[in-house]
């Protein structure tokens, strides 16, 4: 194990470099955070073991450095007794690993080294796991085997250890905040929150208070202090959805957070450190959302330091299969359903959909359709009746050819209630999925049935069902 010992006083440092080598690892020597910065920008350390005071640059400064470049590894913060609260700050605010008192125990740091490098061990581990899992189809909750999606996993492995800012684009539904949160999840801010914020619903007064919090009095209604979400993502990161629907003059202030990393709250005096990693997105093209005069350049060129583009699921509708199974199992979940799985039939079926929504509009299909079978198999009756494919549109339906009974010259009640009757004789009287069929509530359904029998009783479905007969 490779230990960057950084102490600005030369006897304790040879002191800690002859003990922390003589348990056999690997010593690199810092005399303080700036000159650790240097070295680790040639080399890498598994564990560091940091003074907390020291000249020019001090422990604090430097984990807040090496954290914001992503590059932090366990980091053991040496302290007097009088600096004791600033390391538990530190450790608490930085993700410092532990910290020990002045003058060292031997036996209390070779303890607290083992459990740090096993700490590093594992974080290694993990990642190349997650690396795995990618080429397997998953990263995070994105999925995809096809080659536009193993180019959007490399990418988002490339990005996500770095401090840089990314900018995502992409249809509606494509997964711009999954690929957001895989690049957070697989950051060394994972530990940090994720904080999202969608510039398209949040009203042009609201979503500066939003953003940069208030102060109490800050404006009429603004009974007390709020956190915005620079405030609230501090430590980890902030995703900016439909970065083109922000208001031009909200765009200008953000660029200034972004290039300064300080922001006040409105109505506030105090300047806060913005410690924190943006990702944007956008479904529009952002060089005509700058020609439209939607999107701010300079902004646009400032967030746009890495861009990875999720193709529309109607370019890699071989994801589907897999896709649909990974859905299977979290509807399950959902809704305490058992469904095993998706027929060929229906995957043939909803491969020939346009998808214009795309996996957004297929969950919504797989969850109905999950609903609808309840256990067992989904098969192609199980898709909504509307969801036709394309060519399938423009062909209207025969009458009578739908097998329940409906002709011309009948009533419209008269046409819901055989609708009603057949649709709970096919899902063997399940009123709940009988109306997620019908897609009403099972409430509306009730109050159908009675109206349709005004004996019917909700406790005791013998009445329609004797009725239907």
């Amino acid at each position: 194990m490779r230990v960057l010992i950084v102490e600005d006083e030369a006897d304790h440092r040879e002191f800690l470099a002859t003990t922390v080598s003589g348990w056999h690892h690997e010593v690199l020597l810092a005399e303080d955070g700036e000159e650790a910065l240097a070295l680790l920008g040639r080399s890498q350390a598994d564990v560091i073991l940091s003074d907390l005071m020291m000249p020019r640059m001090d422990g604090f400064e430097l984990l807040r450095q090496l954290r914001s470049q992503g590059e932090l590894p366990p980091t053991i913060l040496m302290t007097a007794f009088g600096s004791l609260e600033k390391a538990l700050r530190t450790i608490h605010e930085l993700d410092g690993f532990w910290y020990l008192e002045k003058p060292i125990d031997p036996i209390a740091l070779q303890l607290l080294l083992g459990r740090a490098g096993a700490h590093r061990r594992l974080a290694i581990e993990n990642e190349s796991l997650r690396r795995e899992l990618s080429f397997t189809g998953v990263l995070g909750n994105l999925i995809g085997q096809t080659r536009q999606m193993q180019e959007v996993f490399a990418l988002v492995r490339q990005v996500s250890p770095t401090s840089a800012a990314v900018m995502l684009t992409g249809e509606s539904g494509t997964g711009k905040e999954l690929a957001a949160r895989a690049i957070h999840s697989n950051s060394r801010r994972n530990g940090g929150p994720f904080i999202a914020i969608n510039c398209a619903a949040l009203p042009e007064g609201l979503i500066e208070s939003e953003i940069f919090g208030h102060e109490k009095g800050a404006f009429t209604g603004a009974v007390e202090r709020r956190f915005g979400a620079l405030e609230l993502a501090q430590g980890g990161t902030l995703f900016l959805d439909e970065l083109g629907e922000m208001p031009l003059a909200m765009q200008a202030k953000l660029l200034r957070v972004l290039e300064d990393l300080r922001f006040r709250r409105l109505g506030g005096k105090q300047e806060h450190v913005a410690d924190i990693r943006v990702v944007a997105a956008t479904n529009r093209d952002p060089l005509q959302a700058i020609k439209e005069g939607k999107l701010r350049e300079d902004l646009y060129y400032r967030l746009n330091v890495f861009q990875i583009h999720l193709p529309p699921l109607r370019e890699r509708k071989e994801d589907i299969p897999l896709i649909v199974e990974a859905m299977i199992a979290s509807m399950n979940q959902k809704h305490g359903t058992k469904v095993q799985s998706a027929s060929q039939q229906f995957l043939d079926t909803i491969s020939e959909f346009a998808w214009e929504g795309n996996v957004r509009e297929l969950r919504n299909v797989i969850e109905r359709a999950v609903i609808v079978a309840g256990e067992g198999t989904l098969l192609p009756q199980h898709i909504a009746a509307g969801k036709k494919r394309p060519e399938e549109r423009a062909e209207p339906s025969s009458p009578a050819s739908n097998g329940i009974g409906v002709e011309v010259g009948m009533t419209i009640d008269d046409a819901e209630r055989l609708l009603i009757e057949a649709t709970l004789s096919h899902s063997n009287n399940n009123k709940t999925r009988a109306a997620a069929i019908l897609g009403i509530s099972t409430k509306t359904l009730h109050a159908k049935v009675r109206q349709y029998n005004p004996d019917y009783d909700s406790k005791s479905e013998e009445a329609f069902s004797d009725a239907a007969r």
